[in-house]
């Protein structure tokens, strides 16, 4: 085991805005203020001036900051990730408002494991209304914005923390009557499979009160002649399944993503396209702390700078 030593590249990624339209205008919202940190760390930063796309989607103001360091400081060592999009003043076809609007992920990799700390402090909406009217967003109980870690190296599509709320939103939204095409398989409670990869979603609510226009389903609101707007919403995937550095018997993911996305538009009718706000990406890599084992390689437990 002398030999084998590790390396770990940062992976750190955020957006205030961006999607496309189709209709009153086709127009491509290109991503703005995005951030996306160097693989071997560092700082970054990007602030907006007052957006408008005509009367589609603006906001007053707006900035993301990327941050990923050693943790040198501390006896337990590792690498921290922190990735953070702020918007002020969302106006979306004077339909959703938001004073502001804060994603935030923070992931913290530890030198022993490969299975990523996750939490979203600081994460929020303050005075999202609906045409006008504020609505009561209910987050999950005990620790909203905080998962717990799971052990031995598991991943978090299978550990019951995360997957219990999963499970609560989809019975949420199944519970409920007319339910909107996709969201039950959006938001299913088994985690998808494919190429090697394992990944699941779910939301930081759990439902919406206080709805004065549509109608509420688990962290989605539905709003006729508008579209579906999804809230707070998590993915976590795992990919780079391979033997684990401390055991090359037992086979583990090595790389994880987190993606938050506070806003996510499906609009239809009035207007018509898809777009994001508020959108953070950390893989361990909350949309990156993009993390890598391997045996023989002799980086000395700092970053990888190849």
């Amino acid at each position: 085991m002398a030999d084998i030593q590790r390396k770990h590249t940062f992976h750190a990624e955020a957006t205030v805005l961006h999607g496309d339209l189709y209709h009153p205008l086709v127009q491509e919202i290109k991503p703005q203020t995005n951030v996306k940190l160097a693989e071997t760390g560092g700082y970054l930063s990007e602030h907006a001036e007052p957006y408008r796309l005509e009367g589609v989607i603006a906001f007053d103001r707006a900035y993301t900051q990327t941050a990923g360091n050693d943790n040198d400081r501390k006896p337990e060592g590792g690498w921290n990730t922190l990735v953070t999009s702020v918007i002020e003043g969302l106006n979306i076809l004077e339909v959703v408002t938001a004073d502001r609007v804060i994603g935030q992920i923070a992931t913290h990799h530890s030198k022993d494991g490969y299975i990523p700390r996750i939490h979203f402090l600081g994460t929020r909406f303050e005075n999202l209304c609906i045409a006008g009217h504020p609505i009561k967003i209910n987050l999950h109980p005990g620790h909203p914005y905080h998962l717990t870690l799971p052990e031995n190296d598991n991943p978090y599509t299978r550990h019951p923390d995360f997957v219990d709320r999963v499970k609560s939103l989809f019975n949420s939204i199944s519970g409920s009557t007319d339910v909107p095409e996709g969201l039950l398989d959006r938001y299913s409670p088994d985690p998808a499979k494919k190429n090697g990869e394992e990944s699941i979603e779910g939301s930081l609510v759990t439902d919406i009160e206080n709805m004065p226009f549509g109608r509420s389903f688990g962290n989605v609101i539905y709003v006729p002649d508008f579209g579906k707007i999804h809230l707070a919403t998590v993915k976590i995937k795992h990919s780079d399944l391979g033997p684990a550095w401390y055991d090359p018997q037992k086979y583990v993911y090595r790389k994880t993503l987190v993606e938050l996305k506070m806003v996510d538009l499906d609009l239809g009718c009035a207007a018509s396209g898809s777009g994001t706000a508020g959108t953070g990406k950390s893989s361990v890599a909350a949309h990156f702390a993009d993390a890598t084992c391997r045996r023989g390689e002799r980086c000395l437990f700092s970053r990888d700078r190849s």
